[in-house]
């Protein structure tokens, strides 16, 4: 099974397909559009991507390009991130004076660079791309900020584990197929759904309240501007739900207050971060 990520091998995406797909044969891509073009196109068979960060927020490219295409979430991976410090094997700490990693991981480590000030944050394209490019040139110099499955994937030292700020950091990875790919969930425990409002008052309210009035639980919603409809906005909404039925008169009823309802999966969720 060919399983499309975005990053290089060794990113945090490959460390969540690993778990949600360990029989996934990773094709790597350097952009969101490239992973979904992957999937659209059928040249894989699945994808793993990133939809949100419990600190730095969500991964609105993956949203946007997500609801162009036809595609459905089969699960959901709440992943713990930890940052660790890598270099070439035989660099010590003593000789790094620049650190290389994406401008997130950098920015969720800033207490590491505040207490070692001869250490310079250069900003790159990945975080495995970073670690990649140090254990290769090789440089005494040069260390980086990724994940484990980078060490291993490029044989990197670890000099320092668990160098972010905050320990409640936690990604959220779908797993997705093409429509039609999906086996049905047996017994789901998240909706995801995206929908347009009808442009009258109190439109939003009549949305949220097909939810309420059957006690589920909205844990996400965001809005975002639709492409060439200025000051229009689509909404992006998560529901906790205790089947399908429930999500089914949920829906049936959003339909009648909404221009444009897509359901964007129900599924189940591993690992959930709220069971710690």
């Amino acid at each position: 099974m060919q399983v499309a990520i975005q990053g290089e091998l060794g990113s945090f995406s490959h460390e969540a397909s690993l778990t949600l797909l360990p029989e996934g044969a990773i094709v790597p891509c350097a952009a969101a559009g490239a992973v979904l073009q992957a999937l659209d196109s059928g040249r894989v068979d699945a994808a793993v991507i990133p939809v949100e960060n419990s600190l730095a927020g969500s991964v609105m490219d993956f949203y946007d390009l997500f609801f162009a295409h036809e595609f459905v979430v089969e699960r959901e991976l709440e992943m713990r991130i930890r940052h660790n410090l890598m270099a070439a094997r035989g660099v010590m700490m003593e000789t790094v004076r620049q650190v290389l990693s994406h401008p997130v991981a950098l920015a969720q480590c800033k207490g590491f660079f505040a207490a070692h000030p001869q250490l310079e944050a250069i900003a790159f394209y990945d975080t495995a791309g970073a670690v990649r490019h140090v254990a290769e040139t090789g440089q005494n110099q040069l260390a980086a900020i990724g994940s484990k499955q980078a060490a291993r994937q490029y044989g990197a030292s670890i000099l320092q584990e668990g160098i972010e700020d905050r320990e409640e950091s936690y990604t959220r990875f779908w797993l997705i197929r093409r429509l039609g790919s999906v086996a049905t969930e047996a017994a789901p425990t998240k909706l995801s759904v995206a929908f347009v409002l009808e442009n009258q008052p109190g439109a939003l309210l009549h949305a949220l309240n097909t939810f309420a009035a059957r006690q589920l639980n909205l844990t996400k919603i965001e809005s975002r501007p639709m492409t060439g409809r200025p000051w229009e906005y689509m909404f992006y909404a998560d529901v906790t739900i205790p089947g399908s039925k429930e999500a089914d008169e949920a829906l049936f009823d959003l339909r009648k207050v909404c221009s444009t309802v897509k359901e964007l999966g129900r599924y189940r969720v591993l690992n959930p971060a709220s069971n710690r």
